[in-house]
């Protein structure tokens, strides 16, 4: 094995070794392997050690730990998307090789565009396993892990749960300072849980192993549902929007055929219901997944944050912010990315400019060097970004509501859609009204679902 050298192509099979968790330290191990070549330990650590588990809770947390161990694989899979997936120290069901056949396929959809790739023949998990027993209680207390990630929308969820009297612990992954003070501003219980790639995956990345995007949500939930076994609690809180749903339609070169990619997959409905349905169905039937805002599209989300200015100083949702150019807590925008274009676009109709400007710093639709990131939004002689930002149709109807806005219609990009593309575009097509009405689709538990539409639309 010292011999073993990474070379993607001749690689046969991927290998998801072992899982174990001690609860004396509460670090979970996800061990993984290419062919015969050295082990890739992920480990995965949730504070609160040392955990002592009755027998109920401690085989959800099995199971849940299995759960994450596969879902985990994805960032080690895709070095080399290699054509055979074996499984060496446990079987599983059709069930649970379903699921991750979904999510895998669906949540590399980008990677696999960007690189070319067919996937579709080439996952495929193993089930030789008889159908698992349904999952039964964990006996766990009613409370609320929130995800945060620093951005509009997980803070409009945890102000709603607080409205409305649920206990929640402000929950994030990963080592971020923008995060970590965004939810200290909340002035709630925080949880930060700890995760440490192999480090043998950064080498292979140096050696051509293919690189791209992956269903961080998708990780990042199994994650969460882990930790909340671990420490009783019944609900794992996510804010995704229902225009996470909606990918970027790809036109061929020749124009004859479409294809949609979505970058945020595993932040939309069919993911949160495939991976939530089965948490309660295989890992412990009183643990509920949802996302508190999926009955909101992302213009409903950006109108109940701007009824909040608690944190106007604290809240980013620029991912150069946080993941090309470093963390930068002084300068919390970078202003040219699409997040930072589409934040300022979905806020200006429900936000006093001079808030608005002030939060980022600079007015960002009065800058001609920003038209073609607007254009991308507007789905306008482009696609939609690859990107975590809402419908073209959403960033239409902000744009023309800007038009008739005296404060805005001056802008230079508010002026060009006025006089260039709005004249293209149907006007039954570009009302907000519509856009704002809320959604019967979502898990939400039907008691708290009651009150909180109340809460939205008071």
């Amino acid at each position: 094995m010292s011999n073993w050298t990474f070379q993607r192509d001749a690689i046969d099979a991927f290998r998801f070794v072992r899982c174990d968790f001690d609860p004396i330290t509460g670090t979970a191990r996800l061990v993984y392997a290419f062919d015969d070549g050295p082990e890739l330990v992920e480990t995965v650590t949730v504070p609160g050690a040392p955990f002592e588990l009755d027998d109920a809770r401690a085989v959800a947390v099995e199971r849940a730990l299995r759960l994450l161990h596969l879902v985990a694989g994805v960032s080690y899979y895709k070095a080399a998307t290699p054509p055979k997936i074996l499984i060496d120290s446990y079987a599983i069901d059709e069930a649970t090789a379903g699921l991750m056949e979904t999510i895998y396929l669906n949540g590399l959809g980008e990677f696999a565009y960007r690189n070319g790739l067919d996937l579709h023949d080439r996952i495929r998990f193993p089930s030789d396993a008889a159908d698992a027993a349904s999952a039964a209680s964990a006996g766990l207390r009613e409370h609320a892990l929130v995800a945060i990630g620093g951005g509009k929308d997980s803070l409009v969820s945890i102000e709603a749960l607080r409205a409305l009297g649920i206990g929640q612990t402000v929950t994030w992954i990963g080592g971020s300072q923008l995060i970590k003070a965004c939810a200290e501003r909340t002035g709630l219980p925080t949880l930060n849980i700890g995760r440490a790639l192999a480090p043998q995956l950064f080498d292979f990345n140096r050696q051509g192993a293919w690189n791209g995007h992956i269903p961080v949500t998708a990780v990042n939930s199994a994650i969460l549902v882990l930790a909340a076994l671990l420490r009783g609690v019944d609900q794992v809180v996510f804010s995704n929007e229902r225009s996470a749903s909606y990918g970027s339609l790809i036109r061929s070169e020749d124009g004859q055929t479409t294809t949609e990619v979505n970058h945020q997959w595993s932040k939309g409905w069919a993911f949160e219901s495939a991976f939530g349905d089965y948490v309660a169905r295989h890992v412990a039937a009183d643990l509920n997944y949802y996302s508190l805002l999926r009955p909101l599209s992302e213009l409903a989300v950006a109108r109940q944050f701007a009824r909040i200015d608690h944190y106007d100083a604290w809240f980013s949702s620029c991912n150069r912010n946080f993941h090309i150019l470093g963390e930068r807590p002084v300068n919390r925008w970078c202003g040219v990315c699409p997040k930072c274009h589409f934040v300022f676009l979905a806020l200006a109709p429900f936000m006093p400019k001079a808030r608005l400007v002030g939060i980022f710093g600079r007015n960002l639709l009065d800058d001609p060097a920003q038209t073609a990131g607007y254009d991308a939004l507007l789905e306008y002689h482009d696609h939609k970004p690859f990107e975590c930002v809402g419908e073209g149709i959403e960033s239409r109807a902000a744009m023309a509501a800007l038009v008739d806005r005296a404060e805005w219609r001056e802008d230079t990009l508010v002026k060009r859609f006025a006089e260039e593309i709005r004249p293209r575009l149907e006007p039954a097509d570009l009302g907000i009204e519509p856009l704002l009405v809320l959604d019967a689709e979502h898990r939400i538990p039907a008691p708290l679902w009651e009150r909180l539409r109340a809460h939205l639309t008071a």
